[in-house]
């Protein structure tokens, strides 16, 4: 583990899904497909409920589907399973500006992770083939972490990743319990209105519509 910083700089730590790609439509099908198969009732209010937290919390905790650890094993694996088929019908998934604004973070030398409560093997499908391969020095998935968001477990072992200490890094979310995990990690939060209003991100320190250059401003504000 390297030395944390103190001082000078800050880190970028990215939600995946409603932040750098739109994928919420599909992920919400996803689920409404796997509650069919399985016999479980899901609906959109269900899915606005657990949209952005792990598969094993949204099953077990938020749906209530069960209890029984390997059955929630066989739905979490086959809800990604029907997530990523849907992947090769969709073109790009980029949200506006998300590519140019990793990149220029890049450029200015901010350290850079992504922190997302999906299997590493559904980003990979996506990030493997576009420019941002190479843009992210630590990728801490649903696959490395025990406890999901809204508990802070991603977002920490990130900025250790990093070699940074909390408070030196800055969430980008757009889901209540990705805001939630990054205020509880003692982190600066910016919240995107992509899959959520304002009014339900308003626990943020600050709230956008998306992500670009005039923002780094912002940030470099509160790190003088």
């Amino acid at each position: 583990m390297s030395t944390p910083n103190t001082t000078g700089t800050w880190g970028a730590l990215f939600d995946w899904d409603g932040v750098l790609v739109d994928s919420k439509a599909l992920h919400e099908t996803a689920w409404n497909k796997v509650a069919r198969e399985f016999g479980y009732p899901h609906g959109p209010e269900d899915f606005k409920r657990h949209f952005g937290t792990q598969n094993r919390r949204a099953i077990k905790e938020t749906l209530g589907w069960t209890k029984d650890d390997a059955q929630i094993e066989r739905i979490s694996k086959r809800k990604e399973v029907l997530y990523r088929e849907q992947l090769a019908e969709h073109g790009d998934l980029w949200l506006p500006g998300a590519e140019a604004f990793v990149e220029l973070c890049a450029a200015r030398g901010i350290p850079r992770a992504l922190v997302s409560s999906s299997a590493r093997e559904n980003i990979d499908v996506l990030l493997g083939g576009s420019r941002l391969k190479e843009q992210f020095q630590a990728i801490v998935t649903a696959d490395d972490t025990r406890l999901g968001k809204p508990e802070p477990e991603g977002f920490l072992l990130a900025a250790s990743r990093l070699g940074l200490l909390p408070q030196r890094c800055v969430v980008f979310e757009d889901a209540p319990a990705g805001i939630q995990a990054g205020l509880r990690g003692g982190m600066r939060v910016i919240g995107l209105t992509t899959t959520h209003s304002a009014a339900e991100l308003d626990q943020a320190h600050l709230v956008v519509a998306a992500l670009g250059p005039d923002l780094l401003r912002e940030i470099e504000a509160w790190f003088p």
